[in-house]
């Protein structure tokens, strides 16, 4: 399980380990939490036979510097499959990772750049099909208009296996229309 740590005003920060999380408790850094979410570490025995124990949330929000991430999404081909759902979005198709590349709409050769709004999850076929071209010089229009991620969708894009209450949370905050499916990868 990884913990969601949000900065003092509610905004996502990191995911952290248990370990990390218990270490922020310990040290009273822990201002609030949300979910429902929760895993218990058990310590040692005192000399009544007690053990003692620490629950955990599953999202919490600690003192701290206030960083805004919002802008600070880095494009890589692990977020880019993962936001597009591991489908071609010229076939429709789902793909493994493996057989998926990254497509420039506007192909770099003209002018294109590297950028979330200018690059769609391609498979290979389709990808080599395109070529060079725009899609619609290419005759293959785009299935979905590609975005930039806010931060709430960075911190979904970052991390496989998100607990419900997390997911809940995250949700709340994508941006309108999106809906994304945990796919098998």
């Amino acid at each position: 399980m990884l913990v969601l740590r949000l900065n003092k005003a509610g905004m996502p920060q990191e995911w952290i380990h248990v370990e990390q999380a218990a270490k922020l408790y310990c040290q009273d850094k822990v201002l609030f939490e949300l979910g429902t979410g929760s895993v218990t570490l058990k310590g040692g025995w005192d000399h009544h036979c007690n053990q003692s124990a620490l629950t955990l949330s599953s999202i919490i929000a600690c003192e701290g510097k206030v960083a805004d991430l919002s802008g600070k999404v880095a494009l890589t081909n692990r977020y880019l499959f993962r936001r597009d759902n591991y489908l071609c979005l010229y076939c429709g198709q789902q793909f493994a990772p493996r057989v998926l590349t990254r497509d420039h709409i506007l192909p770099r050769s003209r002018g294109g750049k590297d950028t979330w709004t200018n690059v769609a999850t391609s498979c290979q076929r389709c990808n080599h099909a395109k070529g060079a071209k725009t899609p619609e010089e290419a005759n293959m229009p785009l299935l979905a208009v590609p975005f930039r991620p806010n931060v709430y969708e960075r911190f979904y894009l970052m991390n496989r296996r998100i607990l419900a209450d997390q997911m809940e949370f995250l949700k709340g905050h994508f941006t309108a229309n999106r809906d994304w499916f945990v796919s098998a990868e």
